[in-house]
């Protein structure tokens, strides 16, 4: 493909899943922020469109065969179980991880370093919010994208659905998804992206290097699903 600072965040990810990589060490937001030129996005994160392009070129050169899938032409059903046992399953396994070790933190360096709490309070409420958005799409949203999908491929009509349009619950699930976002720069912020202190102890690191892993995972699950399943189900629906 090539490379332009017109071209959307999100359709660069969407067709190139290595520039991903480069978008994350450059505090590029591909996800939420998947709508906005490379440009814009680089306007925002305050750096240079030809480093930018530059450093993406690389990444696509060194970037070796079968690295990442491409999920644009794979089946909608596919994609859906791979982000349920990928990141939904991630999602919840380091939720309840990460509210325990915060806990224990809390516990021990809370008194000297009150923006624990804060990290706890955001975190707590993150994880509450994303426990009740997968299972609106584990139950609702995703198995109507297969039903969906199932009679394109037979020739059927689009089976009716409870909510009118897929367009509606996507709607509302990017919608969660900008949340979801909000609160991961938001732990960012105050961590000082994630800077441990010089008297943090093993569990203190170990929470942050899981705060960070959580943030890169969420924008991967937040990428696919904006940037790529979501659109294709849209225009799927469209054809019918």
């Amino acid at each position: 493909m090539t490379l332009t600072a017109t071209k959307t965040v999100g359709e660069i990810a969407a067709e190139t899943p290595s520039a991903t990589r480069e978008f994350e060490k450059l505090g590029i937001d591909y996800c939420c922020g998947g709508n906005r030129t490379l440009g814009e996005a680089c306007a925002d994160a305050k750096i240079s469109v030809d480093d930018a392009l530059a450093r993406l070129e690389k990444g696509l050169a060194t970037t070796q065969p079968g690295d990442n899938k491409d999920w644009q032409h794979q089946l909608l059903a596919d994609l859906i179980d791979h982000i349920k046992t990928t990141h939904h399953v991630f999602v919840r396994d380091e939720s309840s991880r990460i509210e325990a070790l915060t806990a224990k933190v809390v516990g021990v360096h809370g008194k000297n370093h009150p923006e624990l709490l804060q990290v706890q309070q955001v975190f707590s409420a993150l994880a509450a919010e994303l426990s009740v958005h997968l299972m609106k799409e584990e139950q609702v949203l995703f198995p109507y994208m297969v039903r969906m999908e199932e009679s394109a491929l037979a020739g059927e009509p689009v089976p009716p659905a409870m909510f009118g349009t897929v367009v509606n619950p996507v709607r509302m699930m990017m919608q969660e998804h900008d949340g979801a976002g909000d609160a991961a720069r938001s732990l960012r912020a105050i961590t000082r992206d994630y800077r441990v202190p010089e008297d943090a102890c093993i569990s203190y690191r170990t929470l942050y290097q899981a705060l960070q892993g959580f943030e890169a995972d969420l924008h991967q699950h937040i990428h696919l699903e904006n940037n790529i399943l979501f659109p294709r189900a849209v225009a799927m629906e469209a054809k019918r």
